[in-house]
């Protein structure tokens, strides 16, 4: 099944254990034995009518029947079954029971639609042990009733997030409860909720917290951004909750409300209290609220904050059985408050998700719904999916953004909606005529807060839209100060920025960073430019991330600390990106363009960037052409590293003999040296060994006559590799010898490491394997001594190699798949890719199928990287391919394509996991 679509005629069942939450208090541990229970029953008796259970969240259970009598039996043998079961610890467990007929949508996830709405209201409406079924239901009945069975008119009923009332009818049972309280429909209930003319989508999540809350808190404000949501969602938990207060629910709407000195007398009128005279109207009110239970909602507070504040305290501290919903973009800041920050809708959580997986998500669910009360005929399938999803990641998930969004669909199709976001402020408007003014169009909503912002909050909140992504207390401090706003002062700007829910904090990382909704920023990005102050505030945004970039490079060098330096970077690459452009865009940028480019040249040569930071590179060393200077040959040679990570060894090639020239021109001896030994790494590369040999004794001479050993080490291993390709075995081996002597008298460990591999490395293809597995395990134990994962996972692979060799292809597996770990956990895709390669050799035969897939899997790293495979391993890698084609035949390709797709944890799930290395 793909897309949405008729279901055709079936009879749907919801049931929910009334005063579920007081069992659960009650019975602690024993309710989920009690819940275990109460789903077998119900499934045992819709079994044996072909019932299909479609959902279940916590004790609701939603079923689908073929037919009407097949649903009125099923319910009919579970409230028996549920009257002679012996439940846990002697509790009474009643089931309300709603049944409904029509013609869902069917996905590939459930049914959906206003008809299951309808059913799970109907359920909803009624009391435990009780069942109810619609009039469609009635009607298809008939005369196929039991003859036990009696359904008594109950008439109409108006319904919690119906448009319209339902005609409802109980089911009376010979042996069965017939007699129950008034439904709990709105009629049955004091209140003055306003009736919703459309469904109410999702939210199961935030309707059960916030049931769990208002029986816990005397105030429970629901905070969050114009249009998330606040004031649908407090309707609806108010209506659901209504039966728990038998005064009423109440809602004082305040949107319209300019002056607060009004808000006693609109409790008031909403209550129908009359103002006595002498008598402060606060102090009537507590009187007439002292000895009653009831639920009052205070819908928008945010602009009458105080006067809504003092008054909800007052009348909390003097009327016990009250409870206080508000709805509010920040706190009221009184005591006993719980917040609960309402969320944003789900959201398809991989752009590329198919159309059933987008179906579960909360937002496209609404936007399909409100699309097709515009255009009947709308269908969320193969074609509009995509965009669908695009436009409710893009709009965060806000509710209003959505609906709005939806209703242009009787215009244009979803891919046209998706396209103009970028214009959304023009896009989304038209809301409902009979709507607040600030709820007919999105910018209006987001105007409604900035209007009610202090000069120095606007202010801030201006400035944060020059950062991308999310930022740190650090930057807001660096880029946002100055004119109005002192540093000292902005991180309690921002906190109440916070409260006022503009700002989303995120402390997932154990250190807050903190976001605009991509909505918002869009806003807050319009109005600085308007205002004329977005130049200033990027200029500031660019020197701050400079200045992090030029702390942290050197970093990248230092061995252990590189991992950690490049996760602090990766948060900010937005912020880098968007730095590097306006540097581009600023015609006296080029300057910073170099000095961001060439500080994170390595960064992005270690986290797999290859493409972009190539890009970036390039543009810069292209911008300053001519130039003769330090850095702008640290960014030739940045780009010379990044072409030979992609294959492009003439484009390596020609970068770094620029960088060269350069430093030759500049005349530092040990840049001089390192410019050689980077030029001769190429022509390694292209089998140019004569050319090689020169610029690595070059760099050698150069740097051992400024008495730079480490240098003059790793010149020497350089040379010593020359030396094996060209044939000299004795040379080389001396040389290798030579290297580590140089790094042990240092006591530079890191060096030493990594010059006891390569020397490994070249015994291993002299057959010295013993004298290979000696240096490699001594590397190893220098790495963990530093934790240096990388060096680990490149020894780890090593030492895999060396068994492999030898014929032990199980250690050779269990030491590949230790490389592979901690490939992932350092981010690594170059190397992930390589471990891949080598586990796929040594599982060639045994496992050829998985071998395949990983070889796909690693196919699929480098391409996220447009990196290409090693020119060195192009030889062994075809030798492989036509191995397994033998094996495989005309599936090899499939496989690969399948492990280009898979998730590398069900690749390596089978066999069973290996064991750790020690």
């Amino acid at each position: 099944m793909t897309g949405t679509s008729r279901g055709g005629t079936v009879t749907l069942l919801f049931a929910d254990i009334a005063g579920s939450t007081r069992l659960l208090h009650a019975l602690g541990d024993q309710y989920a034995e009690l819940l275990r229970d109460y789903r077998t029953l119900m499934a045992n008796a819709a079994d044996g009518e072909q019932g299909l259970l479609m959902d279940t969240a916590g004790d609701g259970l939603f079923y689908s029947f073929p037919t009407a009598r097949g649903a009125l039996t099923a319910a009919i043998a579970a409230q028996r079954a549920f009257r002679d079961q012996e439940w846990p610890a002697a509790a009474q467990v009643e089931v309300r029971m709603g049944i409904h007929t029509g013609e869902p949508l069917s996905t590939d996830a459930s049914l959906v639609g206003l008809d299951v709405h309808r059913a799970a209201r109907i359920c909803s409406a009624g009391h435990g042990g009780q069942i109810l079924i619609s009039l469609t239901t009635h009607n298809l009945l008939g005369g196929e009733a039991p003859d036990d069975v009696h359904l008594q008119d109950l008439g109409e009923h108006r319904l919690k997030d119906l448009p319209r009332p339902e005609h409802l009818f109980q089911v009376v049972v010979s042996d069965l409860p017939g007699e129950f309280p008034p439904l709990r429909s709105i009629e049955n209930w004091p209140n003055n909720l306003p009736r919703q003319l459309s469904s109410f989508v999702g939210r199961a999540d935030a309707l059960s917290e916030v049931a769990a809350r208002l029986g816990a808190t005397p105030l429970l404000t629901l905070t969050g951004p114009g249009g998330v949501g606040k004031t649908r969602l407090a309707l609806e938990a108010a209506a659901r909750a209504m039966d728990e207060f038998p005064d009423g629910a109440w809602v004082v709407e305040l949107a319209a409300i300019g002056d607060g000195a009004l808000v006693p007398e609109s409790v008031a009128s909403v209550l129908r209290i009359k103002e006595q005279p002498g008598t402060r109207l606060q102090v009537t009110l507590v009187q007439h609220l002292a000895a009653r239970r009831m639920l009052l909602l205070f819908d928008d507070c945010e602009h009458v904050l105080e006067p809504v504040a003092d008054l909800v305290d007052e009348l909390l501290r003097a009327a016990e059985g009250l409870r206080v919903l508000a709805t509010s973009r920040e706190p009221l800041g009184i005591a006993g408050e719980s917040l609960y920050p309402v969320p944003s809708m789900s959201v398809p959580g991989d752009p590329s998700a198919t159309v059933g997986q987008e179906d579960e998500s909360e937002a496209v669910r609404l936007f399909v719904e409100r699309a097709r009360a515009v255009q009947p005929a709308f269908l969320l399938n193969d074609r509009n999916a995509a965009a669908v999803t695009q436009i409710c990641r893009r709009l965060d998930g806000i509710p209003l953004a959505i609906e709005l969004a939806a209703a242009r669909v009787k215009a244009i199709p979803p891919e046209q909606i998706a396209a103009r976001l970028d214009d959304r402020f023009r896009l989304l408007t038209g809301g409902s005529r009979m709507a607040l003014p600030r709820h007919r169009t999105l910018k209006a909503a987001i105007d409604w807060s900035f209007d009610l912002l202090a000069d120095a909050e606007r202010t801030l909140f201006l400035r944060l839209s020059v950062f991308a992504g999310t930022f740190d207390l650090e930057a807001v401090e660096a880029v946002c100060s100055g004119d109005d706003v002192m540093d000292v002062e902005a991180l309690d700007i921002l906190s109440r920025l916070i409260d006022r829910s503009l700002v989303v904090v995120d402390e997932s990382r154990g250190e807050a960073r903190y976001r605009l909704l991509d909505t918002v920023h869009q806003y807050a990005m319009e109005r600085l430019s308007e205002l004329d102050l977005a130049s200033a505030a990027r200029r500031r945004h660019r020197a701050h991330f400079l200045m992090l970039v030029e702390q942290l490079a050197p970093m990248l060098f230092a061995g252990p600390q590189a991992t950690a330096t490049i996760e602090r970077l990766a948060l900010d690459h937005e912020n880098l990106r968007a730095a590097l452009q306006w540097a581009d865009d600023d015609p006296e940028g080029a300057g910073d363009e170099l000095r961001l480019a060439a500080g994170l040249a390595r960064y992005w040569d270690m986290a797999g960037h290859l493409v972009e930071g190539r890009s970036w590179l390039a543009r810069t060393v292209a911008r300053t052409d001519g130039e003769i200077s330090e850095l702008r040959a640290t960014a030739l040679t940045g780009l010379g590293g990044l072409a030979a990570q992609q294959g492009d060894l003439p484009a390596a090639d020609s970068a770094y003999d620029e960088a060269l020239t350069i430093q030759r021109q500049l005349g530092r001896p040990a840049s001089v040296a390192y410019a050689c030994s980077n030029s001769a790494n190429i022509a390694v590369e292209r089998g140019d060994f004569v050319r090689a040999r020169g610029l690595y004794e070059e760099a050698i001479a150069i740097l051992r006559g400024i008495g730079d050993q480490r240098g003059t080490a790793f010149g020497t291993l350089n040379l010593a590799d020359v030396a094996g390709r060209q044939g000299d075995v004795s040379e080389a081996q001396g040389l290798f010898d030579d290297a580590v002597g140089i790094f042990r008298a240092e006591r530079d460990l890191m060096g030493l490491a990594l010059a006891l591999g390569r020397d490994a490395t070249f015994r291993l293809q002299q057959a010295d394997a013993d004298g290979a597995r000696a240096r490699h395990g001594e590397a190893l134990e220098i790495y963990r001594q530093f934790g240096d994962g990388r060096g680990v996972a490149r020894t780890l692979m090593f030492l895999g190699d060396i068994v492999a060799v030898e014929g032990d292809l199980a250690e050779a597996e269990r030491l590949y798949r230790a490389a592979i770990d901690q490939r992932r956990q350092l981010g690594d895709r170059a190397g992930l890719a390589t471990a891949c390669d080598r586990l796929a050799r040594v599982l060639a035969v045994s496992r050829p199928e998985l071998a395949a897939q990983l070889i796909g899997h690693a196919d699929a790293q480098r391409d996220a990287m447009a990196a290409s495979l090693p020119p060195a391993d192009v030889s062994e890698r075809d030798q492989l391919l036509a191995a397994l084609a033998s094996r495989l035949g005309s599936t090899l390709d499939g496989l690969r394509a399948d492990g280009r797709r898979a998730p590398l944890d069900a690749l390596l799930a089978s066999p069973a996991e290996e064991e750790a290395v020690g």
